[in-house]
């Protein structure tokens, strides 16, 4: 099966350097041009490989969100740099190699081939895990993403790629796995620890978000025992009584 490149990039010059290489390597691509559209791509496949221009916007936190794939689903990260970004900071935010800017097609030629040993082919007829969706977070202007781990009709458990601020409440919303129907409403955080799980119970859904929650809970396999709020782990820095 083949292998395959998700490319967070909107420089055109660098975009045919790449896809020269790629090319080479025989790895197929597809192209995205923001944070938020390569975090739900990597949700909805797989890929082999995640090319990431760190001088856009929240580069780090796609690649932190690629690296809490499961292992066969996790992508060998390449950053590319500027001279003003940090080497030390690509790696911390989970890069496995680094491209420098601007781009040689010899030197990005290089980069892949190293990588490449490390990339997990793209196998579409895998079944998918469970729970494959993201939940955006509000806190004031600002919307962070996370992984959703377990659900049930009461709350969810998460994955966010950095420790939480601690707050009682936050608004959320999501897109239930495998449908269209988007859940928003407000949870209460019941636990969080520093590796940036959370567990959160719904104080308030909308009357159609608890409908299709309740539906699409109703559909699952009555042999597969619907999620649970995970219990709280034992590094936890908030306890219940902290949020009231």
């Amino acid at each position: 099966m083949r292998l395959n490149a998700l490319l967070m990039c909107r420089d055109l010059e660098s975009l045919r350097v790449l896809a020269a290489a790629l090319d080479e390597l025989e790895i197929e691509q597809q192209v995205c041009l923001s944070a938020p559209e390569a975090m739900e791509l990597l949700m909805q496949g797989h890929y082999s490989a995640l090319v990431l221009d760190f001088d856009l916007p929240a580069a780090a936190q796609v690649a932190r969100m690629a690296r809490m794939a499961p292992p066969q689903r996790r992508p060998v990260v390449f950053a590319m740099i500027g001279a003003l970004t940090g080497v030390a900071a690509t790696f911390e935010a989970g890069a496995n190699f680094v491209i420098y800017e601007p781009l040689a097609l010899e030197q990005v030629t290089r980069s892949l081939r190293a990588g490449r040993g490390f990339m997990q082919p793209d196998r579409r007829r895998s079944p998918r895990q469970a729970l494959e969706t993201l939940v955006y977070l509000q806190f004031g202007i600002a919307a962070l993403p996370a992984i959703v781990l377990d659900l049930n009709e009461q709350g969810l458990a998460l994955q966010a790629a950095e420790p939480l601020p601690p707050v009682p409440e936050v608004p959320f919303r999501f897109v239930l796995p495998g449908t269209n129907n988007m859940v928003e409403g407000k949870g209460e955080m019941i636990w969080a620890d520093d590796e940036g799980r959370v567990g959160m119970l719904f104080s308030h859904l909308t009357p159609a978000a608890r409908r299709s929650l309740k539906n699409w809970l109703n559909r699952r396999s009555p042999k597969k025992r619907s999620a649970r709020v995970a219990a709280r782990p034992e590094r936890a820095r908030l306890s219940p009584s902290a949020l009231h």
